[in-house]
């Protein structure tokens, strides 16, 4: 691999952005492929297949050639509104995965270093928060606290961005009031529909730890489908 080939990869993984890494295994010739970006000639006649593995996400090889490509996706933010005790199994078990956590939470107590060690956290209310922080449609938002003054901002504001997955937690009756109140607000049926409440893939788990891995099992399926 040429040295500048190398740079930019270290750079694209600093910048978190998303590329490929096209690799010729008979003559271990390599590139590097970004979306609206030229690509080198000899591989002009692959574009639709290299196009199609970067829509999808997917490593392998190009069928009937000796072309392999490596994908690296950009990391899926996932917002944390509420530093409860399932927030701290959550992140446990995201931090393995491709998601770049954020931690909202204006109570100090909860949402600290030493309940979140390695985690982004902001200590503001969410209408502040998110004045600090990009999303768009590619983000996740999970609500956890049960306080519709720290979790309903918080959701409004996804629901006006379209985020791609939107859980809170909560009873059936504590999320019908909850699509009450945005009901009022103006928001439709059909954003309020999807929003995941109660949050989570029904496992049957009660404690903390159960209800974590059922939130990041939903969200991974939410992610992959939106990324299909």
């Amino acid at each position: 691999m040429k040295i500048n080939t190398l740079e930019k990869i270290i750079k694209n993984k600093q910048n978190k952005k998303e590329f490929a890494i096209i690799t010729n295994l008979s003559t271990g010739e390599t590139e590097l492929f970004e979306k609206n970006t030229p690509i080198a000639k000899n591989l002009e006649r692959y574009i639709n297949q290299i196009n199609e593995f970067f829509r999808l996400k997917k490593n392998g090889v190009i069928e009937g050639t000796e072309i392999f490509i490596e994908t690296y996706r950009k990391p899926v933010r996932v917002i944390v509104v509420g530093a409860v005790h399932i927030a701290q199994y959550f992140t446990k078990f995201a931090k393995s995965l491709n998601f770049e956590i954020l931690i909202i939470d204006p109570r100090g107590y909860f949402a600290s270093d030493q309940r979140f060690p390695d985690m982004s956290i902001i200590n503001k209310w969410p209408e502040e928060a998110f004045k600090k922080i990009e999303t768009n449609e590619n983000t996740a938002l999970i609500a956890l606290t049960h306080d519709p003054k720290i979790d309903d901002p918080a959701l409004q504001h996804a629901l006006k961005k379209k985020f791609y997955y939107i859980g809170a937690l909560g009873s059936k009756k504590t999320h019908e009031n909850r699509c009450q109140r945005l009901k009022k607000l103006g928001f439709s049926d059909e954003q309020i529909n999807s929003i995941h409440g109660p949050i989570g893939i029904k496992l049957g788990g009660r404690s903390a730890p159960e209800i974590a891995l059922s939130i990041i099992a939903q969200l991974v399926s939410e992610t992959y489908k939106n990324n299909d």
